[in-house]
C-alpha cells in the first residue's frame, strides 16, 4: 500500500516512477501549437462570450416580460436560452483565463465542479431540443388542440422531468471521480474539465467510471438524438399529407429555427466522434477547435437564429428597446 496525501492508497494502484502522491490539481490546455497568439485568439472568443450573454439574456427577459409570449414554443425557447447561458458561464471564463493570463491550474474540486455543470447544462440543452421537436410536431399535426395539449402544467412537469433526469445521471459522475487517484499526469486536453478527459489521467481502475459515463451519454444525448430524428419523421409525414403546396411550406418554415438548433448542437459532437474513431490522425489543435465548437457555437448562434427567424421575438425586442412616446404611455396624444 502507498500513503497518498495523508490517506492510504488502495492496493492495485500503479504509481509512476519517483511519484508517491496523487495529483490534487489539474492543468488546462489552450489551443496546442498556437500559444504565442493566445491574446489575438481571445478577441473572437470575447466577442462570442459577449454575444452569448447579451443574446440569451435578452431572449429570456423578453419572454418573461411579454405576456403574449407565454406559450409553449417561447417558454421552451427561454429554457434553451437559460441552458445556453449556463453552459457558457462554465466554459468561457477558464478559456479566457488561459488566453489572457496563462492561468491553467485548477484544483481537483474546482475541476470536478466545472465538469459537473458543463455536462449538466449540455444534457439540459439536449433534452430541451428534444422537447422542442415534440412541440413542433404537436403544432403541425394537432394545431387546433395545441394549447390544450401543451398546457402550463404540462410544461412545468416537462421542465421538472428534464431537471430530474439530468441530475440523476450527472450527480454520480463527480462522486465516482472522488474515489480515483490521479498520478499519471495532470495536464488535461481542453480549456475546461470534461469527464472522459479526466479519467484518462487516473492510475486506478476506471472501468466503473467509463461504463457509467458511456451509459450517461447514450441515455441522454444519444437517446435524445434518435427521438428527435423520429419526431421529424412524423413531422414530415404530417407535412406531406397537407394538400396545398403553400401549406406544406408554411408548416416546414415553423421548424427552420429548431432544425438549426439541432444541427448546431449535434453536428460538432458527431463530427468529433467520427474524427476520433475513423479519421486520419490530425493535429491536436484541430480536435480542440472541434470540441470548442461543440460547447461554444450553439450558445452564440441559437439566439441569433431565433431572433432572425422569429418575427414575434424580433418585434418584442424592438419594443423593449424603443422608448415609448407619450401617446403609448397615455393611450392618447398629448397636445
Amino acid at each position: 500500500m502507498h500513503f497518498i496525501l495523508g490517506k492510504i492508497c488502495p492496493p492495485g494502484i500503479v504509481l509512476p516512477v519517483n511519484s508517491t502522491n496523487c495529483i490534487s490539481t489539474f492543468l488546462l490546455t489552450g489551443i496546442p501549437g498556437l500559444e504565442v497568439v493566445h491574446i489575438r485568439i481571445s478577441i473572437p472568443f470575447c466577442a462570442m462570450f459577449f454575444i452569448t450573454l447579451v443574446g440569451n439574456m435578452i431572449i429570456m427577459t423578453v419572454i418573461w416580460k411579454e405576456q403574449t409570449l407565454h406559450v409553449p414554443m417561447y417558454l421552451f425557447l427561454a429554457m434553451l436560452a437559460a441552458s445556453d447561458l449556463g453552459l457558457s458561464l462554465f466554459t468561457f471564463p477558464t478559456m479566457l483565463r488561459i488566453f489572457w493570463l496563462d492561468a491553467r491550474e485548477l484544483t481537483s474540486l474546482a475541476c470536478f465542479v466545472q465538469m459537473f455543470f458543463i455536462h449538466t447544462f449540455q444534457d439540459f440543452e439536449s433534452a430541451i431540443i428534444l422537447v422542442m421537436a415534440f412541440d413542433r410536431y404537436v403544432a403541425i399535426s394537432r394545431p387546433l388542440h395545441y394549447s390544450s395539449i401543451l398546457t402550463n402544467s404540462v410544461i412545468s412537469r416537462v421542465g421538472l422531468a428534464i431537471v430530474l433526469r439530468t441530475l440523476i445521471v450527472q450527480v454520480p459522475l463527480p462522486i465516482l471521480l472522488r474515489r480515483l487517484c490521479f498520478c499519471r499526469s495532470n495536464v488535461l486536453s481542453h480549456s475546461y474539465c470534461l469527464h472522459p478527459d479526466i479519467i484518462k489521467l487516473s492510475c486506478t481502475n476506471t472501468r466503473i467510471n467509463s461504463i457509467f459515463g458511456l451509459f450517461v451519454v447514450l441515455s441522454t444525448m444519444g437517446l435524445d438524438f434518435l427521438l428527435i430524428l423520429l419526431s421529424y419523421v412524423f413531422i414530415l409525414k404530417t407535412v406531406l399529407s397537407i394538400a396545398s403546396h403553400s401549406g406544406r411550406l408554411k408548416a416546414l418554415n415553423t421548424c427552420i429555427s429548431h432544425v438549426s438548433a439541432v444541427i448546431l448542437f449535434f453536428t460538432p459532437m458527431i463530427c468529433l466522434s467520427m474524427m476520433h474513431r475513423f479519421g486520419p490522425r490530425l493535429s491536436s489543435h484541430i480536435y480542440v477547435i472541434m470540441s470548442n465548437m461543440h460547447f461554444l457555437i450553439p450558445p452564440v448562434m441559437n439566439p441569433i437564429v431565433y431572433v432572425v427567424k422569429t418575427k414575434q421575438i424580433r418585434d418584442k425586442i424592438l419594443r423593449l428597446f424603443i422608448k415609448k412616446g407619450p401617446e403609448d404611455s397615455q393611450g392618447t396624444f398629448i397636445t
